[in-house]
């Protein structure tokens, strides 16, 4: 039987870091402090510390909840589609679906990359492990993709994965200085039009 308080605890601790993350997204990660936190929360700084006795333990504990919910919110749901180019495209769209809901702030990890891109580190570390996580998972999609025969042979998976990631990253970006809408649309058809002209099989794809 599981202990009630435990289940409690756990919860505690998630919505807790569900906070973090959207302070993290406001101010920045390494802007990110139990005090501060304790103040959101109105929670004294005393009861956090039995969770995370350091500033940099909060931080990692962010992160890996963010992949959490990415994990829960955009992979899970794609790997339901058809294995093949079906699969990949299905991530694409959940995770631009990620950034025009905001559900998990899609922007988190990519101001974060730029945060501690030249700040060495074990945040920084957590964040290459994670960012390096989500390309081996683009290129081991694109990989069955050319097995299953729905992309070209000579599709290379770490130039394919650099592309989707690429345009994801600008429409994070540019969705919040221009017409998010317009811009979410041109990342769609972006990546359409490539997989469709990498394709043998477009007609598994969506027109348009």
């Amino acid at each position: 039987m599981v202990d009630g308080r435990v289940l409690r605890g756990e919860r505690t601790r998630v919505a807790v870091l569900d906070a973090a993350i959207d302070l993290a997204i406001e101010s920045g990660l390494d802007g990110l402090s139990l005090g501060q936190l304790a103040e959101r929360l109105g929670v004294s700084k005393s009861g956090l510390f039995a969770h995370w006795n350091s500033k940099e333990a909060l931080q990692l504990a962010t992160i890996d909840r963010c992949a959490q919910r990415f994990t829960e919110a955009v992979v899970r749901p794609a790997l339901r589609a058809p294995r093949g180019v079906r699969r990949l495209w299905a991530l694409h769209e959940r995770h631009l679906a990620d950034i025009a809901g905001q559900d998990l702030g899609g922007c988190f990890f990519k101001n974060t990359q730029f945060e501690f891109n030249s700040r060495p580190g074990a945040v920084r570390d957590r964040l290459v492990e994670t960012f390096a996580g989500y390309h081996t998972l683009l290129e081991r999609l694109i990989v069955e993709a050319v097995e299953q025969g729905e992309l070209a042979a000579e599709v290379s998976p770490g130039q394919l994965s650099f592309e989707m990631n690429a345009v994801i990253t600008a429409a994070v970006y540019e969705s919040r200085l221009l017409a998010a809408d317009e811009v979410l649309a041109h990342a769609r058809t972006a990546t359409l039009q490539r997989l469709r002209g990498l394709s043998p099989r477009p007609d598994l794809l969506p027109e348009e």
